[in-house]
């Protein structure tokens, strides 16, 4: 377990828009349900043996793959990278609302990974929600891990129990005991198409939120909070709510023995208000010997983008490892 430095990194990241033609080395993986992901290949010439190890990105909730665009370019001369847009996010296609799952979305990651890399060593990396995704994975595909995967990176995510304390979880848990918590999640869903539909976007209560929830004590700055602002806010509020019920009963404590037989990197930040660092550090502790905590201060949950040297340093240092312990030729 390792501390770092406070200090902020000094470029604000500029991230391209959702809107025009994909991008080159762009593909569509189809999922088992017809729901078609986007797909980004890039690195050594973007194909499959064209680098002797493949990083899968997956992003967070109500984000897109360009999150990881900062990592993206500091590991991509080592290595194969495929990033993807979770279903209903960014490019990819819109999810039934019942399909709206980290369980789902642990099957899409499969998919995406049987497409585009049938062969040969991955590390998966996870911000968020594609932790969770990540972790789903490897609740339902262990026999990959240690086989085809042989690392993971974890940033600022959680292996469950998000709403069990504070006013939300208590109002939770009597929602729960009457009974009445399908209601409430079938209200949230059927008021987000309406809500969408009078929707005011880069309003400063929404910058107020964004400052609030995904920022910590020292790492936000207008630029940054506005451009976490937009990228948030691309996602439609029914995909959105439809997803939000999946988050009360996430529980993913399974999977963290089956991450035990890789090498696993966990990033957490130390003002997280969605994926508070008591749960990392638990990610971390119930791994045992193979993880590698690194506790970020004064950062807050868009860790990847405030502190992306901290991020990236930690992502090559996972890879370092991976490849001493499989040895892989750089």
């Amino acid at each position: 377990m390792s501390g770092v430095p406070t200090v902020p990194d000094d470029s604000v990241p500029s991230l391209p828009a959702p809107l025009g033609p994909p991008p080159p080395g762009s593909c569509t993986v189809t999922t088992d349900d017809g729901v078609p992901l986007h797909v980004e290949v890039d690195g050594p010439d973007g194909g499959v043996g064209a680098a002797p190890l493949t990083v899968v990105f997956s992003h967070g909730f109500t984000a897109r793959l360009a999150e990881w665009d900062l990592q993206r370019a500091a590991v991509r001369d080592r290595a194969r990278l495929v990033l993807w847009d979770q279903r209903g996010h960014g490019r990819s296609g819109w999810t039934p609302l019942a399909s709206a799952t980290i369980d789902r979305t642990g099957r899409d990651l499969g998919d995406v990974l049987d497409a585009t890399t049938p062969t040969g060593p991955v590390v998966l990396a996870g911000h968020s929600m594609g932790g969770m995704s990540v972790m789903a994975l490897a609740r339902q595909r262990p026999e990959l891990f240690g086989s085809r995967i042989v690392g993971v990176f974890l940033l600022a995510t959680s292996a469950g129990g998000l709403v069990e304390t504070g006013l939300l979880g208590r109002l939770i848990r009597i929602v729960r005991r009457l009974g009445l918590l399908p209601l409430y999640l079938r209200a949230l869903q059927v008021a987000a198409p309406a809500l969408e539909r009078f929707r005011r976007r880069r309003t400063a209560l929404g910058r107020r939120l964004t400052r609030r929830l995904l920022f910590g004590a020292d790492d936000a700055d207008p630029q940054r909070v506005r451009l976490v602002q937009d990228l948030l806010e691309e996602t439609p509020y029914p995909v959105a709510m439809a997803f939000y019920a999946t988050f009360l009963d996430h529980d993913e404590s399974a999977a963290l023995e089956v991450l035990r037989r890789v090498p696993v990197t966990v990033v957490a930040a130390s003002h997280d208000r969605l994926t508070p660092v008591a749960h990392g550090r638990h990610i971390a502790e119930v791994i045992g010997d193979g993880a590698e905590l690194v506790v970020v201060p004064g950062a807050g949950h868009s860790v990847n983008l405030t502190r992306t040297g901290i991020v990236d340093e930690a992502l090559k240092k996972l890879l370092d490892r991976v490849e001493g312990e499989h040895k892989i030729a750089g």
